[in-house]
């Protein structure tokens, strides 16, 4: 039996995701002996690390104190946090960018065009500068207007006041992505102080998807769901693979989100033409049950004509894109989310068919639902 040491923290759900997906692999496949003790983050290296004698590890490094200790150790690594560069150990995580494009399509599927970033200071954690990178990217690519918080201080109170005075300087209506929930909820605390209400004017979107964080704000927080776990379940089979002899990867090995979770501080059309935002809602509502055209057009009294001139104009989507888009979004999200074949995915997002839903997939997603799903189960 082999002997792995986990040093992973407890005390956020992105840790505790990983420790359930390396639970499930050892589970089904490793049955290793493990050594783990619950801890904080970015603690000092445990004491009994220096004479620990196993046969691998799966560790979360903060600091290059704790990269040396785990060195000296000489058994298989893998690495789960990406905070210290020119590690010699092979590195698992979720693909930043994806999760930033997948906030930044969100946002700008509400129809917003001005946007803000909420991050952590440049240089203090590299994974959220991804974060903000390519969010920023995907932002002005569909010609919005971007603007990154621009500091941030220890003080719990100046840093709210500051972040207020943020928000109250952003053109409304707007969108911001938060780093991660942790800051999420402080965008969404400095929208009550300074009476930016969410999501109307402010529309706030976090990452990794804590529960806990994301129904403790007000309104509850939507998120990007990581998939921690898929990523715990891959680097526990990496781990496994080095321990019976294999070379590890030369790259990092990233992983796609599972998609975003939408709770209220998203639930927003932004646009002054009120007939645009029924007709979406509407929409929105009804996509996954065998809408049509026609009776959009129907509910709304209006020609098709004028609804499609409109929504091109302030969504640019058509009524037809619009309804596949929604439909789209929750195939995305069953698949990924639920355990129903991809006929009752099919069925319950509104497709007519499997094959009409899986060349919607390749058109608009470029793979087929079953890949998608493969890449995104837990």
């Amino acid at each position: 039996m082999r002997h792995v040491a986990l040093l992973i923290e407890t005390t956020g759900s992105y840790g505790r995701g990983l420790l359930a997906g390396i639970a499930r692999y050892n589970r089904e496949r490793g049955g290793w002996s493990t050594y783990f003790r619950p801890q904080g983050m970015n603690e000092a290296p445990p004491a009994w690390l220096r004479g620990w004698k196993g046969d691998g590890m799966l560790v979360r490094i903060h600091s290059a104190e704790l990269a040396e200790v785990v060195r000296q150790v000489g058994v298989p690594v893998v690495n789960l946090r990406g905070i210290v560069p020119g590690l010699p150990f092979p590195y698992v995580t979720v693909d930043h960018a994806q999760v930033a494009e997948l906030a930044a399509r969100h946002l700008l599927d509400r129809g917003l065009r001005h946007f803000g970033f909420c991050g952590r200071p440049r240089g203090t954690n590299p994974t959220l500068d991804e974060r903000a990178d390519h969010f920023r990217r995907v932002i002005e690519a569909a010609g919005g207007t971007h603007s990154l918080f621009p500091s941030a201080s220890e003080v719990w109170e100046q840093e709210q006041e500051r972040l207020a005075e943020w928000v109250m300087s952003l053109p409304k209506p707007a969108g911001i992505m938060a780093a991660n929930d942790e800051r999420g909820l402080q965008v969404l605390d400095a929208c009550r102080r300074c009476g930016a209400a969410v999501p109307d004017e402010v529309a706030v979107i976090g990452a990794d998807n804590d529960p806990l964080l994301c129904e403790l704000a007000i309104p509850p927080l939507s998120s990007v769901d990581v998939n921690s776990e898929k990523v715990g379940y891959e680097a526990a089979a990496l781990l496994d693979r080095m321990m019976e002899g294999h070379r590890p990867p030369a790259r990092i090995r990233r992983l796609a989100p599972r998609g975003v979770v939408t709770r209220r501080s998203t639930d927003t059309i932004a646009s002054e033409d009120e007939e645009v935002s029924a007709a979406v809602r509407y929409i929105r509502e009804h996509a996954c049950r065998g809408l049509q055209v026609t009776d959009v057009l129907r509910f709304m009294g209006m020609s098709r004509a004028s609804l499609q001139q409109r929504m091109k104009r302030i969504l640019n989507r058509t009524i037809h894109d619009e309804i596949q888009r929604v439909r789209l979004n929750r195939a995305q999200t069953l698949l990924a989310m639920s355990g129903l074949t991809i006929k009752q995915v099919a069925r319950e997002s509104g497709f007519s068919s499997v094959q009409y839903m899986t060349r919607v997939f390749r058109a608009l997603v470029g793979e087929t639902p079953a890949r998608y799903r493969a890449s995104r189960a837990k």
